[in-house]
């Protein structure tokens, strides 16, 4: 009888050193699992929002290219409409004038009414005096309106897109149109306005659809002209539609995509990230959490299977915390208390107090991943999520603040001239300059590839500039790059006087912030909205 006592007692003990090992194998690998569904969440929400951010913001560019290209056709039918007895030579002087100064257009030429191509600029397209055939171009000029056509192969056997602008006598006589055509397998606008980081090192790119799915600009010309009118995400930009949403392409590879559509042509801007470059990052920081977690794991393995041996009592406390934990729940304080209160029997107060050991170590670990959400990893400074989060809260709080959007000036000449890695060394660099002059309250986010946003709380825009000159004086003295100066541009809003909504505000920031580059950059730009 006593040794079946003493064998049970065996048998309990190594059940219980199983059942301690199994709880805290288990508990490792739900906190995991955890983990990685939380990471993924957040890095996909954090992607599909930059890549929403960047297509919205080249659609807003590309319209307002289109509208800038549609005012100068104006400009010149106006100026040929006063001055109708201009001569072929004369008015093709004008074309040539208005294409190069211009650049809009890779061509510009004047057809008559009856489709006889009366004036071209270049010459060297060797077209003059040819009559168009029926198509799109012909179709433009029957119209007798404005209008831009889908991509089709023109008399000069090139693949282009034609906008065109009718022209009337004074007496108002039809006299043809005035239209610029865009070499789209060509170096033209589209390439000179998108072709910076069209592909980025993590694999994202972007691309242009015109109304029926036809790709107009792609990293890759030589897919230009061809319809992915089956992808998903383009059916949707045809039908006038933006978002962002998980999609294969029609090459059949999983990608992250946000989608913008332009409503003045009816194209459609789609910016994706692979999504295979997701779960590279979500596998790395995984390795990196388990690597910190081995040691204090196997620690504490070892240590509840030795104290397994010695006490049974302190496991129904432990299995409700671990049923807990399983469960996804939330550990309450007092339970946390628990863990780190005085146990009567020494041998449970050894295995409570490691067992919080272990917890606090895996709460740090999450901790640690949260907030590597919400910093660049590049500049290590607070990325646009945790813009979001700042934004909500002072807007919350209604709380006083300007916001500065800074860009640094021809920074693809930067990456072109110097390589990526110093691309990547001067944005940390200047990041690290605008720190030591920016206050301890205020706040400088990476924003997205060369552009970063500050918050200055308590700030109104006027104090706001003052900072602002100082940093642009500091970027433009430091020398960043050898025998190379760097400047920046700086567009500024306020918060709440000149608007309440952020969105707003932000855009009011980023046209000043457009004023600037275009006044010939290095300069400082106050949002002249009333406020």
């Amino acid at each position: 009888m006593k040794k079946l006592f003493n064998s049970r007692k065996v048998n309990l003990a190594t059940l219980f050193t199983s059942l301690v090992a199994a709880s805290v194998v288990l508990t490792l690998l739900i906190l995991t699992i955890s983990s990685y569904q939380s990471d993924k969440e957040s890095l996909t929400d954090t992607y599909l929002s930059l890549n929403y951010s960047k297509a919205e913001k080249m659609s807003q560019s590309v319209e307002s290219l289109f509208g800038s290209m549609r005012t100068n056709l104006e400009t010149t039918v106006r100026f040929l409409e006063a001055n109708e007895n201009l001569s072929d030579e004369e008015i093709h002087e004008s074309l040539e004038l208005l294409r190069v100064s211009s650049g809009y257009f890779n061509s510009l030429s004047w057809i008559d009414e009856t489709g006889v191509i009366r004036a071209i600029s270049p010459v060297s397209i060797g077209i003059k005096g040819e009559t168009i055939a029926p198509g799109l171009s012909k179709d433009a000029l029957d119209a007798r309106e404005p209008s831009l056509t889908s991509p089709y192969t023109g008399l000069s056997n090139r693949l282009i897109m034609l906008m065109s602008q009718p022209i009337y006598s004074k007496d108002g006589t039809y006299r043809g149109m005035i239209g610029g055509s865009i070499f789209l397998q060509e170096e033209n606008v589209l390439n000179q306005l998108l072709g910076n980081d069209a592909v980025e090192q993590n694999g994202s790119y972007y691309f242009v659809v015109g109304p029926k799915g036809t790709l107009l600009f792609h990293p890759e010309r030589n897919l230009i002209g061809e319809s992915v009118y089956e992808n998903p995400v383009v059916r949707k930009l045809t039908q006038g539609k933006s978002g962002m949403e998980h999609v294969t392409n029609t090459k059949g590879v999983p990608m992250l995509a946000a989608y913008s559509h332009v409503s003045e042509p009816g194209w459609g801007i789609v910016q994706q990230t692979p999504y295979s470059f997701l779960q590279a990052s979500l596998i790395e920081q995984l390795l990196q959490m388990l690597k910190n977690m081995l040691l204090p794991s196997l620690f504490l393995l070892l240590l509840s299977v030795f104290i397994a041996r010695k006490l049974a009592a302190p496991f129904t406390h432990l299995g409700n915390l671990v049923d807990q934990l399983a469960e996804g729940k939330t550990v309450s304080q007092p339970l946390k208390e628990t863990l780190i209160k005085p146990h009567w029997n020494r041998e449970a107060d050894l295995l409570t107090k490691s067992v919080a050991v272990a917890f606090e170590t895996l709460e740090r670990n999450n901790q640690r991943l949260t907030e590597s959400a919400l910093t660049d990893t590049l500049t290590g400074l607070p990325n646009r999520r945790k813009l979001d989060e700042v934004l909500t809260e002072w807007s919350s709080e209604d709380r006083i603040f300007s916001l500065l959007v800074l860009d640094i000036d021809h920074f693809k000449s930067i990456n072109d001239s110097y390589g990526h890695q110093k691309g990547d060394e001067t944005l940390k660099e200047l990041a690290a300059v605008v720190q030591k002059i920016i206050r301890p309250d205020d706040y400088c986010f990476r924003y997205g590839g060369e552009e970063f946003v500050l918050l200055l709380p308590e700030t109104n825009r006027l104090a706001a500039y003052q900072t602002a000159e100082q940093i642009r004086r500091k970027i433009e003295k430091t020398s960043l790059i050898p025998d190379k100066t760097v400047t920046v541009s700086i567009g500024i809003s306020e918060f709440p006087t000149q608007s309440r909504s952020m969105a707003e505000l932000f855009q009011m920031a980023d046209q000043a912030l457009y004023n600037s580059k275009s006044k010939g950059r290095n300069r400082i730009t106050i949002s002249d909205v009333p406020g």
